[in-house]
């Protein structure tokens, strides 16, 4: 059987088509890069935000006119079960957490979902990047989010069977590990291990990759920081960190659920800086929350100011079903939260510039990871910087590079030598 396959939305989703792929190669289905060619669809689907769900929506009315058997799997697959059906009432569904379970629907087999460690499975990567989940779920209920839902309460894997996932990744050629989970700094803490616990066991693996750690939570940084900056010491673990700060004013913060300060917020930044200073930090907005005043957004402004991160996601609120936020009062107009939205975006773009330039002149060893556009090669430095060359460069090579100039997004370098070093 052939299979056409389509993923949506965060790491955690990669992660999972990876696993889907694995099972599927392993028992000789043929995957194929066009629908037309597909005897089967399979949609790893995300619902974040609802411009996201429409978009799913969209795709699956596409896809609906091919007449051929469709899989729905992600998150919509788990949470909003009636809204698929409403367009595609035939469609098999797979929820996230047992992605293992792809043959079972296939085949219409019978069959109870059960839980097991995704860690337990085959992987098949497509290109020299591997996400690789380390948890399931969240412990944490935060007012405006759907994923914790969709995906359950917090599951991590063990140590172990993560260390081998790496290690298989390795061996498919693969050069950049993506830690994933909804909150990877919760890895752990439902079986008294920790995040920096697993970073550290890192050393014990050989060979020419780098690691970059996914999203944390601050509140659930803060359980382990000492851990998990020891962890960070590995030369192969990029100095990238990915910690959401959501707003800039407390009050809001509680109504988020999000149960951390503001000035919690800016002491793990101070620490990750103290002790990595080249270290790349992005963090999430949300404007427009619900009762979110002109003051309350002005915090958010004075934040972003003070701890300059070099990545900013700005998202305006967007309620989602079955979450606390959708049913609060004082929802903010759509004109309000896209003025807001407007200004953190060119507030936030200036800060990056500025920050990006302060790397010209630097020289950094770059792994690169994918081709850009007008035949430049783009690699990642050893701070999660990406380097966008006009030079051939292998991907999967690292590479001695200077930066020569910076926009917002991206730096912009040249290849030093022809020397690949790690």
């Amino acid at each position: 059987m052939k299979v056409y396959l389509e993923v949506y939305g965060c790491t955690a989703n990669k992660s999972d088509a990876s696993l889907i792929l694995g099972i599927l190669k392993e028992n000789s289905y043929v995957i194929v890069e066009k629908i037309n060619d597909a005897d089967l669809i399979v949609l790893l689907t995300c619902t974040v935000i609802d411009t996201t769900e429409q978009r799913m929506l969209s795709r699956l009315r596409v896809f609906r006119k091919t007449g051929k058997k469709i899989i729905v799997a992600g998150c919509m697959a788990s949470i909003q079960t009636d809204l698929i059906r409403s367009v595609l009432p035939d469609a098999k569904l797979l929820p996230p957490q047992y992605s293992h379970h792809i043959l079972d629907v296939i085949e219409d087999e019978e069959t109870s979902f059960t839980d097991k460690n995704k860690t337990l499975f085959s992987k098949y990567y497509e290109n020299t990047i591997a996400p690789i989940s380390i948890a399931e779920g969240c412990m944490f209920t935060c007012s405006y989010c759907i994923t914790s839902l969709a995906r359950g309460k917090l599951k991590s894997y063990p140590m172990g069977e993560i260390i081998q996932d790496v290690c298989c990744a390795i061996k498919q050629g693969c050069k950049e590990i993506q830690l994933t989970a909804q909150d990877t700094s919760s890895y752990g803490l439902d079986c008294g291990r920790n995040l920096g616990e697993l970073l550290m066991n890192f050393n014990k693996i050989k060979g020419e990759y780098r690691v970059r750690v996914g999203m944390m939570n601050p509140y659930t940084v803060l359980k382990n920081i000492d851990s998990i900056i020891t962890g960070f010491e590995n030369l192969k673990i990029y100095k990238f960190l990915h910690i959401p700060v959501q707003s800039g004013d407390n009050e809001v913060l509680k109504k988020m659920n999000r149960k951390y300060t503001v000035d919690e917020f800016l002491e793990i930044i101070k620490i990750f800086r103290k002790n990595y200073p080249n270290i790349t930090i992005s963090t999430d907005v949300i404007v427009g929350f619900p009762t979110e005043t002109d003051e309350q957004f002005q915090h958010t402004i004075d934040l972003l100011n003070r701890f300059k991160p070099d990545i900013t996601n700005i998202t305006r609120y967007s309620a989602r079903p079955q979450t606390k936020a959708k049913t609060m009062k004082g929802r903010i107009k759509t004109e309000v939260a896209k003025k807001r939205s407007k200004i953190l975006t060119e507030l936030c773009s200036t800060i990056s510039q500025e920050n990006n330039l302060r790397h010209v002149g630097k020289k950094y060893n770059a792994l690169i990871t994918e081709k850009g556009k007008n035949n430049t090669f783009v690699g990642r430095t050893e701070n999660y910087k990406p380097i966008v060359l006009k030079q051939k460069a292998d991907i999967g090579n690292f590479i001695p590079v200077g930066v020569t100039d910076a926009a917002s997004t991206y730096l912009v370098g040249s290849i030093i030598n022809n020397i690949n070093i790690c």
